[in-house]
């Protein structure tokens, strides 16, 4: 019986495996990092609003502490967006007829709360909880960067699991002494050696941190 296949054949049968395994490798590869790209997790890029307001001006400029206008960070699961009436405390008297700010003064007369675009939003299967993260001595600039630097807002890092789970297996790298979570500037000598100090003092369980249902209930 004469020979079907040429005897390159198993040549090619096995140039094209090794070529599809190659192939689907990079193709993973690829994914991965446009997962972790700004395009993807939108890093670094801000995000248009409809007034474009400015941490580094109120923050670092003018002083204001995070919780004026997050009001409800320390006792609250969210951070909470500040009402109109928050803004208008300041620019009822300043920049009070300043065409940029009329949304804001449309908010106050109409009631109706000005719709800013979420920069830090979880999907909806994650739970978390500001207050308890303030409260185990979470500084803002762990999570949110430097927004005292930001003159338009945007996300500093990824919200990732991966990420979030860095702090949950070793807390002590992050964590600072409750008194300075909102400093914006304030910098640890040491902080491995103070943060196991404050692991010991908040009674932080790392064995609990890394449990599924902690973030997903």
């Amino acid at each position: 019986m004469p020979q079907i296949f040429h005897p390159s054949s198993n040549t090619l049968a096995r140039v094209s495996i090794f070529g599809a395994v190659f192939f689907l490798g990079a193709l993973g590869l690829i994914m991965s990092a446009v997962i972790r790209s700004p395009y993807m997790t939108h890093v670094g890029v801000a995000r248009d609003q409809p007034v474009p307001f400015s941490h580094k001006h109120h923050v670092e400029g003018l002083g204001i502490d995070c919780r004026y206008c997050h009001t409800s960070v320390e006792n609250s699961s969210f951070a909470g967006l500040p009402p109109a009436k928050t803004c208008m405390n300041c620019h009822s008297i300043m920049w009070n007829q300043a065409p940029i700010l009329e949304p804001i003064r449309e908010s106050f007369r109409t009631g109706k709360p000005v719709a800013w675009t979420r920069v830090h939003d979880l999907p909806d299967f994650v739970y978390f909880d500001h207050s308890i993260h303030v409260a185990k001595g979470v500084a803002c600039v762990v999570c949110h960067g430097q927004v005292n630097e930001m003159p338009l807002m945007s996300r500093a890092n990824t919200l990732h699991m991966e990420w979030c789970l860095q702090c949950h297996r070793a807390p002590e790298n992050f964590i600072r002494p409750k008194e300075k979570v909102f400093d914006m500037h304030w910098k640890p000598e040491n902080q491995k050696q103070m943060g196991q100090q404050l692991v010991a003092e908040y009674q932080i369980h790392k064995n609990q941190l890394t449990n599924c249902s902690v973030c997903h209930r």
